[in-house]
C-alpha cells in the first residue's frame, strides 16, 4: 500500500509519488527532490495552480510550522524549470 499526503494547494489527497515534498530551509522554500531532507515538510502537486494557491494562503507557512513570511521566488523558479508538468496537468 502507497503512502498518501495531502496537498497543500488543493487540499485532496493524492499517492506519494504524485506529489512534490517542499520544506523550509531557514526562510527560503526549497524542493526536496530526493524527498529525504530533515526538518518538517509540505506535500503540493507540480502544477502552477497548486503551487499558486498555497502561496496566496500561506499554507506553506502553516505546514511548515515557520514564523513569518517564506521566500519563495527562488522554489518557483526551480518549479517552472522541473517540467512540463508544472505548465498545468496534474
Amino acid at each position: 500500500m502507497e503512502p498518501v499526503r495531502t496537498c497543500v494547494g488543493c487540499r485532496t489527497r493524492a499517492p506519494r509519488a504524485s506529489l512534490l515534498r517542499v520544506v523550509a530551509v531557514g526562510s527560503e522554500l526549497v524542493l526536496d527532490e530526493r524527498g529525504s531532507m530533515s526538518g518538517r515538510g509540505a506535500w503540493v502537486h507540480a502544477t502552477r495552480e497548486c503551487v499558486e494557491n498555497a502561496i496566496r494562503r500561506r499554507a506553506f507557512v502553516r505546514a511548515l510550522r515557520v514564523s513569518g513570511p517564506l521566500e519563495t521566488q527562488t522554489f518557483e523558479k526551480r518549479l517552472n524549470s522541473y517540467g512540463n508538468q508544472v505548465n498545468g496537468s496534474k
